[in-house]
């Protein structure tokens, strides 16, 4: 098998720290996979920039941060399991709570960590284990696939963050409407996935969705004034449906997966959202699974 270990070189604070225990992952899983005649190399995530190929396995060690720049240079023909090089530690967060932030890294779709990592590892290779198949966002600007699909979200918005957006969207189905076309007035728009449906949708106020759903769910931010459509400022799209969006501010930003990648977008510009982006092959943590029944 050949596989590309993929890290971060950043580190919050306590830096000295926690650098230390990222290094002693990246060691340790290079180590496993050594012990284990599995060929192998080391990028980091900074110095990657073209299409993952040529490999059978990526492993990203790091958290979900490394995993998702990942993600954007790869198809559906390669899986991807994620090492969480710094897990928080819940009774090191209640002990310094009054001190510092003790959040580590969260790692939500790190399948592994340094200590289940040689267990994951044989379960891969002797084909005791399979990786999930979970939507991204195809992104369409005007008619032109943008090449990165979205693995948590995407979010419309005016560069200002106090500043009104303003579009219209409708949700399409086999070239006819779904649903009645809405104009909008708010902070922007956002779609996720399901894996992106409980990092920022959560906390706007989104509903969590079941880790493998096909669908994606949006969220018209802040609408202002909404009336009578106020109840259709928050829905889901069926996999075989698609979001069209007329932008019409002077300017604006198509942020995919935060600011991870982003685009210029300006008056009349359109964009197209659906799940038909080829399918991110992850193995998954077993709670996750778990809550998808």
């Amino acid at each position: 098998m050949r596989t590309l270990l993929m890290n971060s070189p950043h580190f919050p604070p306590p830096t000295t720290v926690r650098m230390l225990v990222h290094r002693n992952a990246i060691n340790f899983c290079r180590n496993i996979l050594m012990k284990k005649a599995v060929n192998s190399r080391v990028v980091f995530r900074s110095d990657l920039s073209q299409p993952i190929h040529d490999v059978d396995l990526v492993i990203t060690i790091g958290g979900d941060g490394t995993l998702l720049q990942a993600s954007h240079l790869m198809d559906d023909s390669i899986p991807v399991l994620g090492v969480n090089s710094d897990p928080t530690r819940p009774d090191e967060v209640e002990e310094f709570s009054e001190e510092f932030e003790a959040t580590r890294s969260t790692g939500y779709l790190c399948a592994a960590t340094a200590n289940n990592f040689e267990q994951m590892l044989d379960d891969i290779l002797d084909n005791r284990s399979e990786p999930s198949e979970l939507a991204r966002i195809a992104v369409n600007l005007n008619s032109k696939p943008i090449s990165t699909s979205a693995l948590n979200d995407v979010l419309l918005a005016h560069p200002c963050p106090s500043r009104a957006s303003r579009f219209s969207f409708r949700i399409m189905k086999n070239g006819e409407l779904s649903s009645s076309l809405l104009h909008s007035r708010s902070s922007g728009l956002r779609v996720s996935t399901a894996a992106g449906s409980t990092a920022a949708m959560l906390s706007a106020g989104g509903l969590e969705m079941p880790i493998l759903s096909k669908e994606l769910q949006y969220m018209v931010r802040e609408p202002i004034s909404p009336g009578l459509t106020s109840h259709l400022m928050h829905g889901f799209m069926k996999s075989d449906e698609m979001m069209d969006v007329t932008w019409y501010c002077r300017e604006g930003f198509l942020y995919i997966d935060g600011s991870h990648v982003v685009h210029s977008i300006q008056h009349g510009d359109t964009i197209n959202l659906s799940s038909r982006a080829p399918k991110l092959k992850l193995y998954l943590p077993p709670h996750l699974l778990s809550h998808n029944v």
